[in-house]
């Protein structure tokens, strides 16, 4: 339970940041988001390495924990979020969120081909729920695109843009939390907070050498007072959602966490109405697609063994529910 809660709430942070990352990118560049929202994760993980009594990871870790770690910043932290800030650059976060939901799949192909685990029939339920709410969602865009009279946002997406780079954060986003897992090794919370920031320093080299290797310092130089206000906020709590996840990938299962995540794209429509409501497609049909996506997500919180034990529920359910791939 608490895994599937720390998740939870780092899908929401996640879907914040996202919101106040739109409202930079509005005007500003998908390199001056990186130039703040990366770097400043270092100094986040590090003190909650020092919190959490995860200092003495740092010299524990192996040389393939290291580099496991590393690997997954660089995927997520620079690839997979500056994929993610074109993508929304370009289309918006309520388009470009739907397709980045595969990455669920990725992450849970890996998680059980290379790490082992275990899928259940609950489990595989609930993760169907949870990918069908986003489909109810990109219905509830195209239907609004068409509705005679309905606003229509304030900025000219590129459909093709958007796309491609949405889903090519999913691939970084997806691989991620088992690159994660691998190097967390069964350690505690104060490992992954530790593992967190050689991930965060990792990502900031690179983007440091992308932007000088381009040419991009006087556009990073250059960002406006507003501007780097939705980023700071944007890279504080998108810090937030990243030391949440590593936490939640310490105590649980990547089948677990990685599902759960994906209700980022439910709070981000929530966060895009609040902030970003002129810019973004909604609708009422939106609860349609949450009340699915939810109850998925309580199927993966539940313990097998409280369902299957569950006397009111027919013989047939609770076998299906407690069928495993390790069969």
């Amino acid at each position: 339970m608490l895994g599937a809660f720390l998740a939870l709430c780092s899908a929401a942070t996640f879907a914040l940041n996202n919101a106040f990352a739109r409202r930079g990118v509005l005007t500003g560049s998908v390199f001056q988001a990186m130039s703040i929202s990366v770097p400043i994760g270092v100094p986040m993980f590090f003190l909650g390495a020092v919190v959490t009594g995860g200092l003495g990871y740092f010299l524990e870790f192996s040389a393939k924990a290291y580099f496991y770690f590393a690997l997954a910043g660089v995927l997520h932290f620079a690839w997979g979020r500056y994929c993610n800030y074109r993508a929304v650059k370009a289309i918006g976060s309520n388009l470009a969120g739907p397709l980045q939901e595969s990455s669920v799949l990725i992450a849970l192909f890996l998680a059980v081909f290379l790490l082992g685990e275990n899928l259940t029939g609950l489990k595989i339920f609930g993760i169907i729920l949870v990918l069908c709410g986003p489909l109810v969602i990109v219905e509830v865009g195209k239907k609004k695109e068409k509705k005679p009279g309905a606003a229509k946002p304030t900025f000219t997406p590129l459909y093709a843009e958007g796309y491609l780079f949405a889903g090519l954060s999913a691939l970084g986003y997806g691989c991620s939390p088992v690159l994660i897992k691998s190097a967390l090794e069964g350690s505690g919370p104060g490992a992954s907070l530790a593992g967190g920031t050689i991930s965060y320093l990792a990502a900031t080299l690179v983007v440091v050498a992308v932007i000088l290797g381009t040419g991009n310092l006087r556009n990073v130089t250059n960002i406006e007072r507003t501007n780097a206000k939705w980023f700071l906020f944007a890279g504080l709590l998108v810090g937030v959602s990243q030391m949440l996840r590593y936490l939640a990938l310490s105590v649980a299962p990547v089948s677990v966490v990685s599902p759960i995540q994906r209700l980022s794209l439910i709070f981000r429509m929530l966060f895009g109405w609040i902030m970003n409501r002129e810019h973004e497609i909604f609708s009422w049909r939106l609860v349609v697609g949450t009340c699915i996506s939810l109850v998925g997500a309580i199927l993966l919180a539940l313990s097998l063994e409280s369902v299957v034990n569950w006397s009111v529920l027919p013989d047939w359910v609770r076998a299906a529910a407690a069928w495993s791939t390790a069969r």
